[in-house]
């Protein structure tokens, strides 16, 4: 690699403190002054795009200076990365079930930021450590587009993880909800008010998603299309069945209290498989604390007792 010199340096240096001493002069008052296009953008967005894109343009505080320049870049940056990956549907969906209110453009921002954060990472170790220099060229050209892909990934994965967590934790609750949706609905309650009553009483966030439902049916939105339309953003087998029920119950006019009573103790039933599943895969796993902690410690308290009145006695 071709070392660094000290005019590439002093450059690089002089362009940080020229950007410093930008941003601390556009802090003044009378330079910092919104333009009259920003002050008018926000009572126009639901008739110009154009004060949309303007709205949507946010400057990077505490250095306006560097959101302002960099923020087309930025947002062309985000468009090609979600045009190579695609899959906005995917990634909606994955937001949905992680309970995330970003939208698919702001998780495809923070992708970027993360890729260009492993970016930054792989040339630092290319160009600023000793066993990053010794590697093959090859190597370090390929370097920090592996660690930016790396970044990327790694985003996604988080979010899948997060998306996974939070169904597990949805799947754990509906037993629970549907018992006490089980007793709303043989108390006389009809399933909205149920609905509303699991919503206001109970935590967590199956809870939550029936306050979303409640709130779509209070915006005009029918019963059974607002449950209909969380199980399609979920893709919870368990929701999705109890979500078929109670739209069918409701076409057909039909008692759902037996129904949802039998559906939770299926859930607690299906529930206990699973946990039994789990240990009979890590059986293995559940071995190595006792042969390897366990045992040994009994081993060494049955002889030492012995070996120290052997050596007492000699």
């Amino acid at each position: 690699m071709v070392p660094v010199t000290a005019s590439a340096w002093g450059a690089f240096f002089g362009s940080v403190l020229g950007i410093g001493l930008w941003s601390l002069v556009s802090l003044v008052p009378r330079l910092s002054r919104p333009r009259v296009v920003n002050r008018l953008a926000p009572y126009l967005l639901d008739v110009s795009a154009e004060a949309r894109v303007v709205v949507g343009r946010r400057s990077v505080d505490p250095i306006p200076v560097l959101g302002t320049l960099f923020s087309p870049v930025f947002e062309a940056l985000v468009h090609t990365l979600a045009g190579l990956l695609g899959g906005a549907d995917v990634v909606a969906r994955r937001l949905h079930q992680s309970g995330s209110t970003r939208t698919v453009e702001a998780f495809r921002a923070e992708q970027l930021v993360w890729g260009l954060l492993g970016l930054a990472a792989g040339l630092l170790t290319v160009l600023g450590t000793p066993v990053g220099r010794a590697w093959p060229l090859v190597v370090q050209i390929a370097a920090p587009g592996l660690a930016a892909a790396a970044g990327v990934v790694l985003r996604d994965l988080r979010l899948t993880r997060a998306a996974t967590a939070r169904l597990a934790r949805m799947d754990s609750e509906l037993p629970t909800i549907l018992e006490f949706l089980t007793l709303s609905l043989a108390a006389g309650e009809g399933i909205l008010d149920a609905l509303r009553r699991v919503a206001r009483s109970t935590s967590g966030e199956l809870s939550r998603e029936f306050a979303g439902v409640i709130g779509d049916v209070h915006a005009g939105v029918s019963v059974p299309t607002a449950l209909t339309e969380l199980s399609r953003r979920m893709r919870l087998t368990s929701l999705t069945r109890f979500v078929d029920q109670v739209v069918g119950a409701i076409d057909r006019g039909s008692p759902l209290a037996e129904v949802l009573r039998a559906q939770a103790q299926d859930g607690r039933e299906e529930a206990k498989r699973h946990l039994l599943e789990v240990a009979g895969k890590k059986e293995v796993a559940m071995m190595v604390p006792l042969v390897f902690l366990i045992l040994p410690m009994t081993i060494v308290f049955a002889i030492f007792p012995g070996l120290f009145v052997l050596q007492a006695g000699f």
